[in-house]
């Protein structure tokens, strides 16, 4: 074998393992849409109702919670679940849920997240925080996550608690993270493929549903990917709709944050 032809093959061989251990064209939380477990029902159900996010994207920090209507909410992270806990949809509405549930890393399979070991802080990228959140059904799988990621090991309890602590700050760097890309690329989308009045008659109560009117309104048109989709919606639930304003704007914590 010449020398070009090894360079290549070792070349080659890194990237695969690249690809393979998730350090490279996808993400840690992801998997495919057939593995990922979708109990949520509608047009939305792909979709994280509380920030639009693709659910089998960000699927192993994944909550959900089971109302007793018999509802399903899935969420893309703990960070979403207790902002409708605390802040918006079951804001007061607690007895109303009769269980959460968190996906399992391992088996990719939903648990009870009252019975889950959760690892917080590892070096595995995080969803919605900069403080990593995975839970597991066992707790030697926990163990050893921590062993290879870092991190401390919990329960939902002192994971929710870390969240309500993120909270603030998580809130900053996700505004943050949309007002330098996807505010941008949404407005640009906005102006250049969107039928306006068509959009205002859009009639959605989460951003999860605003989403998925957008992709089969086709008010934006067609072939929109997940990407564009997401920053058309939060353009106009954010901005245009001034949401995002109306809830953290008078937040002096959020706000103490965003201005750093």
């Amino acid at each position: 074998m010449n020398k070009t032809v090894t360079v290549l093959a070792a070349a080659l061989f890194s990237v695969s393992s690249l690809f393979a251990m998730g350090g490279m064209g996808k993400m840690f939380q992801s998997v495919s849409q057939e593995k990922a477990q979708i109990m949520q029902k509608g047009e939305s159900k792909m979709y994280c109702p509380n920030c639009g996010m693709y659910l089998p994207k960000f699927y192993k920090t994944s909550h959900a919670a089971k109302l007793k209507n018999g509802e399903v909410r899935q969420y893309c992270s703990i960070y979403c679940l207790t902002e409708e806990m605390e802040l918006t949809t079951l804001r007061g509405k607690k007895d109303r849920v009769e269980q959460i549930m968190v996906v399992d890393v391992p088996s990719l399979q939903y648990i009870d997240a009252k019975k889950a070991y959760y690892v917080v802080g590892s070096k595995k990228k995080g969803t919605m925080t900069a403080n990593s959140k995975y839970a597991f059904a066992q707790k030697e799988a926990a163990e050893q996550f921590a062993a290879q990621n870092g991190g401390a090991i919990t329960d939902f309890d002192g994971a929710y608690a870390a969240a309500l602590d993120d909270f603030a700050r998580d809130t900053a760097m996700v505004y943050k993270k949309r007002s330098s890309k996807m505010y941008k690329m949404g407005k640009k989308l906005y102006n250049t493929k969107c039928d306006k009045a068509a959009i205002k008659r859009l009639d959605a109560h989460t951003m999860g549903d605003m989403k998925a009117m957008i992709k089969t309104s086709k008010a934006c048109g067609e072939n929109l990917n997940d990407m564009q989709l997401q920053g058309i919606m939060l353009y106009w639930w954010d901005v245009k709709l001034d949401k995002f304003e109306k809830l953290y704007g008078k937040n002096k914590e959020v706000q103490k944050y965003i201005n750093k």
